[in-house]
């Protein structure tokens, strides 16, 4: 998998030569953000949870986006660090009444932390590709256990955030479907993407793409390796840990399987396959595709129509549906859809 993905990275460092490079990419964000300014009036209240769950997959997305397609440390446990994010607002919402605002910043900074200790030991030992990829998922896997059997964290049974009878936007809580939670979550998708453009245009940040190309020149000519790989996957964490705890704000509820489970690593990493991997546009592209998505195999689920009885009652089609998605993407647009039309557009 790891090699598919690599086949799948472009060929020169996106934003190394100034910042002419990223005038597409704004223009992009600020057309996503004037069209999604009137999704909650046009969109039914039924629908207002599809466009939630995209701006969280998008967030996932950019996060993985920056750690494994501009960083090529390809990870399959980002799940590790939207659970830190998830369970840190949860708990410290139910224990200690603390606003989701503050835990923004503790969450991101705990999975920036644990990220930097994962990388560290990961970087120590030399484990690169499909073996780095394996630990980042055996870590993940390691905090559900943790979760699982932590009686503070309440186990599997996971944590509700108390209700509140009035609206809050200091607890970050309102009435189910309001539209202020569409855009709260869109302000922090615009921001996760612009800290992402600001990184990747620094010099850690070239130094990243850089690395990705040839690891052994960039260290030649004196950068500092471990310190770069480990900023960018400090940065990346940080940033799932933010869709974590929008995640939790909006669903009340947390348990382990939600946090930490491999559905949350695949929902990290499939919208920026299909949308393009180490493209600002990619992630954003790919999540307006398996928001939906998930909402039309859910349905498929408890009421597929009558050619597709066979459906019924059946779990995973979500799963089915990004493999196949998946295979398409590699084989017929191996760039995905952002790389493809980039491409595209070079070539004409």
């Amino acid at each position: 998998m790891t090699t598919v993905l690599t086949r799948m990275l472009p060929k020169s460092p996106v934003g190394a030569d100034g910042s002419r490079n990223w005038t597409r990419p704004l223009v992009f964000l600020a057309i996503v953000v004037v069209v999604s300014a009137f999704t909650p009036l046009v969109l039914p209240e039924a629908r207002q949870a599809v466009a939630i769950n995209v701006l969280i997959i998008a967030m996932m997305a950019t996060g993985w986006n920056l750690m494994s397609g501009y960083g090529g440390m390809f990870s399959f446990g980002h799940a590790a660090f939207f659970g830190i994010g998830a369970y840190t607002d949860a708990y410290l919402i139910v224990h200690f009444g603390i606003s989701p605002w503050i835990s923004l910043f503790i969450g991101a900074a705990l999975a920036a932390l644990v990220a930097m200790v994962i990388g560290y030991v990961a970087f120590r030992y030399n484990l690169r590709a499909a073996y780095f990829a394996l630990a980042t998922f055996a870590f993940a896997e390691m905090l559900r256990l943790l979760a699982t059997n932590t009686e503070f964290l309440n186990g599997t049974a996971g944590l509700h955030v108390p209700l509140l009878t009035n609206d809050s936007w200091w607890m970050l809580q309102f009435d189910a479907n309001a539209p202020q939670y569409f855009y709260i979550g869109l302000a922090l998708l615009v921001i996760c993407v612009l800290v992402t453009m600001w990184y990747l245009r620094s010099r850690p940040g070239i130094y990243t793409v850089a690395i990705r190309d040839n690891e052994e020149a960039a260290d030649s000519l004196g950068v500092d390796v471990m310190r770069v790989k480990l900023t960018t996957m400090a940065l990346s964490a940080a940033i799932t840990a933010v869709a974590g705890v929008f995640y939790t704000q909006y669903y009340i509820f947390v348990d382990p399987d939600i946090a930490f489970g491999s559905v949350q690593s695949v929902q990290a990493i499939t919208p920026a396959v299909i949308g393009g991997i180490a493209t600002i546009a990619g992630p954003i592209v790919g999540a307006l595709i398996i928001g939906p998505l998930n909402e039309l195999t859910a349905e498929w689920g408890r009421t597929p129509p009558a050619f597709l009885d066979f459906l019924a009652g059946r779990s995973g089609l979500d799963v089915v549906v990004y493999s196949i998605l998946l295979i398409i993407i590699v084989l017929v647009l191996p760039k995905g859809i952002v790389g493809t039309i980039k491409n595209w557009w070079r070539q004409r």
